[in-house]
């Protein structure tokens, strides 16, 4: 059979699979081994065991539970609100202030957690509240949180990022260093929105001529906030300074952030840390189990031909290369729609990398498309897992509000993307710089 039809049919069963309610990792290993079984016959299936344990026989792989441990002890503190009320004290007398203060906390957690549901939780939960007191539209309130929210799966250090390097072979703190200034751009388009939007709503008015700070109240939180922010700039001096590697630098970045956790926050409870180790082992196993069954899913489309047949074929397309990237991109968005980011990416990053670099795009410039393409899928129905957080968070927010407030920020991201494809240097110029140029 044609492996671009049997193609096909697997992406068709992968969907229905997924979407019967069975877990991603189960779901991928049950498509896999139905078609290498109907296609290559029994025995193709003994190689199985050997090639999920190959994709998680890898030294980088620990950098995950270490930085998802990161993620969880500061989670598990009040650091995401403190982050919030420091930058609301110094910025409440600005129009529009307290969105900014949110999409300027969610940027800073987002760093520090790496996590996009852990940011929308520990910002919102102060955030929305407070922005709807001060005579925020609920659309401004929870939209904003709900889009700040995504930038965790970009700003370094990200797991999402850990995955691609892991997927495509690529280096991850060259990944890193590439998402940081598209990071930023993101950050800023998203405050000019807000800024913007708050003006032509007349919304907040309530925060000019309400509460102010005085310097004193602005400087006694800072010393609540540094000591994250200080292990981050750590955990990236020792990651891009030659110190350590990714997965040393995170576990040493993991144990910084539990003895801030205990010393700052008191969190010396053996409960709570062990909910924390528990969540971490959790999620860490969740990631890994995905990454294992979407190597044993990538092996069964190359012994197939399918990968092979695919990547053919859009090759042969006499298109333009901007047109390529054009149809991968909607590509990616449609799948970003359904599947979470780490699924997206296992699944497709080693079929599109060969495709992009033959076309002469930069590998780590197409990470962060990707990456933003995956950001818009948090905010967006079927799945806008982003949206369920804030709307658990905010109940009495209707889902239809949350999409209505984050609609501004997709158009935000799509006009990231088109900046960082006429000016891709934005992205490949801090790591060219720190790193050299890539081989």
């Amino acid at each position: 059979m044609d492996p671009l039809i049997v193609g096909g049919m697997v992406a068709l069963a992968t969907v229905i699979v997924l979407f019967s309610g069975v877990s991603i990792g189960v779901g991928l290993l049950i498509v896999a081994a139905g078609f290498l079984f109907i296609f290559d016959g029994a025995r193709s299936l003994e190689a199985l065991p050997e090639v999920f344990y190959g994709e998680l026989n890898s030294f980088a792989l620990l950098s995950i539970p270490m930085f998802i441990i990161m993620g969880a002890a500061i989670s598990s503190t009040r650091a995401g609100p403190d982050l919030y009320e420091a930058l609301e004290r110094w910025l409440t007398r600005v129009p529009g202030g307290l969105v900014v203060s949110n999409l300027g906390a969610c940027a800073l957690f987002a760093a520090m957690s790496g996590s996009s549901p852990a940011t929308c939780a520990a910002i919102g939960k102060m955030g929305i509240p407070e922005m709807r007191k001060r005579g925020y539209p609920d659309e401004v309130a929870a939209g904003s949180i709900a889009a700040g929210g995504t930038l965790g799966i970009l700003i370094p250090p990200s797991v999402t990022m850990i995955v691609y390097g892991i997927a495509t072979e690529t280096s991850i703190g060259r990944l890193f260093l590439a998402g940081v200034l598209p990071g930023i751009l993101l950050v800023c388009l998203f405050i000019a929105w807000a800024i913007y939007d708050t003006w032509r709503r007349g919304a907040g008015q309530a925060a000019l001529g309400g509460i102010s700070y005085t310097w004193a109240q602005k400087i006694e939180i800072l010393p609540r906030v540094l000591p994250f922010l200080a292990i981050i700039v750590g955990v990236l001096y020792a990651l891009y300074g030659g110190v350590a590697t990714p997965s040393e630098t995170a576990a040493v970045g993991a144990l910084m952030c539990f003895i801030v956790a205990i010393l700052v926050y008191r969190m010396y409870q053996p409960a709570a840390l062990w909910a924390v180790l528990r969540d971490s082992t959790r999620e860490s196993v969740m990631i890994l189990f995905i990454i294992g069954a979407a190597g044993v899913f990538s092996f069964m489309l190359s012994s197939l031909f399918v990968t092979q047949s695919v990547a053919g074929w859009i090759a042969d397309l006499d298109v333009n290369r901007w047109v390529l990237m054009a149809i991968i991109n909607v590509f990616l968005l449609v799948a970003g729609f359904f599947l979470p980011p780490v699924a997206v990416i296992l699944m497709s990053a080693p079929i599109l990398l060969p495709i992009i670099t033959s076309a002469g795009f930069d590998p780590y410039w197409f990470a962060v498309i990707l990456t933003i393409n995956m950001e818009i899928g948090l905010i967006t129905p079927p799945v806008g897992l982003n949206l369920y957080v804030i709307n658990g968070i905010a109940p009495d927010i209707s889902l239809r509000k949350i999409l209505t407030g984050s609609l501004p920020f997709v158009f935000c991201m799509v006009l990231a993307i088109v900046i960082l494809s006429v000016f891709p240097a934005i992205t490949t110029w801090l790591p060219n710089l720190l790193m050299g140029p890539a081989l």
